[in-house]
């Protein structure tokens, strides 16, 4: 069995956190013009009062700017935040997995149906944030009737997953992406989509695998 005990790592997360800055800002265009922005309307003959109107005005639209700013701005540390705990506890279970393979301990189905659960919710709370696109995805074997042996050959599989996902240079060199391997950025990007909806896929159906046969032993 050619499993190994990961590095646990966690990326660069500039391209995420880009898109969800570029996504905030739409959104924030998309809701129009706070209150109190930009001048009142020319009603009033008083000139002096006008003015101070229009000051006020800009008062209120930049602190309302400034608040939105930094709602958007925790938005995006608290998304940065939970990807970087989900990226990293991903790992600690992949090598919880693989320590018991490597020993050829008894399956414990129970710690198999914990583990592949909350792979599989740490997951796709990712998938949230990085919308993960991959229409030929393959299928994974739905059948619950399954044999030690089988089930072993399913989390070494996983193990390997998570290895190819966390390891994939988007991720690690999020921030540094020159022009010129655009096209070699957009295959690994393909690559870790892949990977992740593999991931979210397996591991649910381990999960109900492992629960199936932790009742019927």
């Amino acid at each position: 069995m050619t499993l190994r005990i990961a590095k646990i790592t966690c990326p660069a997360w500039a391209l995420v956190t880009t898109s969800l800055l570029f996504f905030l800002a739409v959104t924030a265009m998309g809701q129009g013009k706070p209150a109190g922005a930009g001048p009142p309307p020319n009603n009033n003959p008083n000139l002096d009062d006008r003015i101070r109107q229009v000051d006020e005005g800009r008062l209120r639209s930049a602190e309302t700017n400034a608040r939105g700013d930094e709602r958007n701005q925790k938005l995006v540390q608290d998304a940065i935040a939970n990807m970087k705990e989900d990226f990293s506890r991903i790992q600690v279970l992949r090598n919880d997995i693989a320590r018991s393979l490597v020993a050829r301990k008894p399956l414990d189905y129970k710690l198999i149906t914990e583990q592949t659960a909350e792979i599989n919710k740490r997951a796709s709370r990712l998938n949230v944030y990085i919308q993960a696109r991959a229409p030929d995805a393959d299928k994974d074997n739905n059948s619950t009737e399954m044999k030690d042996d089988e089930v072993i050959i399913e989390l070494v599989r996983l193990c390997k997953l998570i290895d190819s996902f966390t390891e994939n240079p988007t991720l690690k060199n999020a921030a540094i992406v020159d022009s010129k391997d655009l096209a070699k950025a957009k295959e690994n990007k393909a690559n870790a989509d892949r990977d992740l909806l593999a991931i979210i896929r397996l591991s649910n159906s381990l999960r109900k695998k492992s629960e199936s046969l932790k009742l019927s032993r």
